[in-house]
């Protein structure tokens, strides 16, 4: 969201200084693991549909600026229980905002894809237009693109502190400290140490991600799989993302649950993926998704930050009148990111957006209320 908001803001010719604790493209935080889906049909809220629809054209712009290939719509499966709030909630967003999905019976799924072997009482549908984004090809894009338009971006660089007084921010780093009209702080899991003030608990999670070696390689390749999500009644949710031309290592099926993270400081040594992880992840999706799971090729963890309602915060810092915060994303806010820095970068600019983020903003919470 911060490369995103810093290459939006250069567009608009503002002077633009980007600080980044690691290197642009890490992996230490939320935006790595070289797949992340990106879908129009939205169980989580309706409210967030207009503002993926939004994403659309930015995904084009952002490839066509950075002659890089980011994006790959293979469609998306859901599938689940009977009465699946998963699919049920999907269609209900994609029939209100007239975006193509069909309803399928598992039956008729697994007759379109024969890789996967669903319960026959399962229901199931499917979103032509989906797919996945390469998350640290867009970052490293945008980026590139606003130093391009003449903004400074700082990698190595960690931010210690940041004040308000009358004039705008000034901000501490462990390099220097600057002063500026207005701040955007999108630090991910690490927002609770620089947004004290916000009022509301953010929980970053470990998540464990593995990628598998296929027994079937050309049955486990976009377009002729698909990025699926299971919605396992009872449990947690099961995502898949197929192979590519276009994949850096690892090489695999990448595959993780949904849902069941573990509290964890971002500042300890991270945990990193067990055998005992990895093999139950493999043998989730070997049940399944037979053809994807012959063996775990890799292992990685990343860190989702967690709102007590899993949805964002985008809002203006409470008191503040130069401060914006972006955060809580809760594991599902990579595929907001063309949008996300149209936001970010009119809040910054103008005190406010047009676009209809107020369903985001701290006033949901009580003690905002």
């Amino acid at each position: 969201m911060g490369a995103s908001a810093c290459m939006e803001l250069a567009r608009r010719g503002k002077r633009v200084l980007g600080i980044e604790r690691f290197r642009v493209g890490h992996d230490g935080g939320s935006t790595h693991g070289g797949s992340r889906i990106i879908r129009d049909c939205y169980f989580e809220h309706p409210n967030y549909v207009p503002l993926l629809l939004e994403c659309r054209e930015g995904w084009d712009r952002l490839e066509h600026d950075s002659g890089r290939r980011i994006v790959h719509r293979p469609g998306v499966l859901y599938a689940g229980g009977p009465g699946s709030e998963v699919v049920e909630k999907s269609l209900e967003s994609g029939a209100t905002h007239g975006i193509r999905c069909e309803r399928w019976s598992a039956t008729e799924a697994m007759k379109h894809f024969p890789q996967f072997r669903f319960p026959t009482d399962w229901c199931a549908m499917f979103e032509p237009g989906a797919g996945f984004a390469r998350p640290e090809r867009a970052v490293r894009a945008a980026c590139a693109i606003a130093r391009s338009l003449g903004a400074d971006v700082h990698e190595g660089e960690r931010v210690l502190r940041w004040e308000e007084f009358s004039g705008g921010v000034r901000v501490v780093t462990s390099q220097s400290t600057y002063e500026a009209g207005s701040l955007i702080l999108t630090a991910g899991a690490w927002m609770p140490a620089l947004a004290q003030s916000l009022g509301v608990a953010l929980q970053p999670q470990r998540v464990v991600v593995a990628w598998l070696q296929p027994v079937v390689k050309s049955s486990c390749e976009s377009p002729r799989m698909p990025v699926w999500y299971l919605d396992r009644p009872g449990t947690s949710g099961v995502y898949g993302v197929p192979m590519a031309d276009d994949q850096e290592p690892p090489l695999g099926v990448k595959v993780s649950t949904h849902g069941d993270g573990t509290p964890c400081d971002p500042e300890a040594v991270r945990v990193t993926a067990t055998e005992s992880e990895l093999e139950n992840i493999r043998k989730i999706a070997a049940s399944f998704v037979p053809c994807c799971a012959e063996r775990v090729v890799a292992g990685a963890t990343c860190l989702y930050t967690m709102t007590p309602d899993q949805h964002f915060v985008v809002d203006r810092m409470p008191g503040s009148k130069h401060v914006t915060v972006a955060c809580g994303f809760s594991g599902h806010g990579f595929k907001f990111m063309p949008v996300m820095g149209r936001i970010l970068a009119d809040m910054a600019c103008d005190g406010r957006t047009t676009l209809p983020v107020g369903f985001l903003g701290l006033g949901r919470f009580s003690t905002h209320a």
